[in-house]
């Protein structure tokens, strides 16, 4: 019995021990991999986007129109509570379809959203916001990029939205509305530890030539970057 026991212990000490050792290592190497640039491309300022942050999660932020893309025939105004077509900016975030549809709030975050989360057993969801004007600071940051890497920003967040077979991004009717501005959309690929909301906005600047990490989950790796290189 008492060898049964300390066997047992110390497959529990060894487990917990691993999950440490695990949690410690990826933390390392989200901090390390954050510190390494993707330096800028050299090109004309053409078009203004954003980068945006809530604390937690980051978005990039477009124009709502412009003649290169018209965001408002791809993600109708029709579909936000409030329907106003006045705004000029349009944010994009992509994450974990329960984070965004089942948690509000910290509060109301379940154990059994956050494992899926994390080990890529849930689907991914798009979540557009417009804005009729962007504030710049800390949680905000303005950068300009020309036509050509606009088309490529252009076409890196089109791949990201499921498509019908029409082309049309499939809408997600839902009362998890963040205001009266936004709207959710069934994405492609999966959340997971090391593709996170933040890891897709990263890869959304490198897409277009922006300042980025060389790897983050995290929206303050992104923001080191760019409070690091104003």
């Amino acid at each position: 019995m008492k060898r049964v026991l300390r066997r047992t212990a110390k497959v529990l000490l060894y487990t917990i021990l691993s999950l440490i050792g695990s949690v410690g290592l990826y933390l390392l190497a989200a901090w390390g991999l954050s510190r390494i640039a993707v330096e800028k491309e050299a090109a004309a300022e053409e078009v203004e986007i954003y980068l945006l942050s809530n604390g937690v999660h980051s978005d990039i932020v477009v124009p709502a129109y412009n003649d290169i893309r018209d965001w408002r025939t791809k993600v109708p105004v029709t579909n936000t509570t409030g329907k106003d077509s006045s705004a000029n900016y349009l944010a994009f975030g992509w994450g974990d379809k329960g984070f965004y549809l089942e948690t509000p709030t910290w509060n109301d975050l379940k154990f059994s959203t956050a494992f899926k989360a994390a080990f890529a057993l849930s689907s991914s969801a798009m979540h557009a916001t417009y804005y009729h004007h962007m504030n710049t600071g800390d949680d905000c940051k303005r950068m300009m990029i020309s036509r050509e890497q606009y088309v490529r920003l252009v076409a890196f967040i089109d791949k990201s939205f499921k498509q019908d077979a029409d082309g049309r991004f499939i809408y997600i009717p839902t009362n998890a509305n963040y205001g009266s501005s936004d709207a959710f959309y069934d994405a492609n690929k999966r959340y997971h530890l090391f593709h996170t909301c933040n890891t897709w906005t990263n890869n959304a600047l490198k897409s277009c030539g922006q300042l980025a990490c060389l790897w983050t989950p995290f929206d303050k790796g992104i923001f080191y970057q760019y409070n690091k290189h104003p």
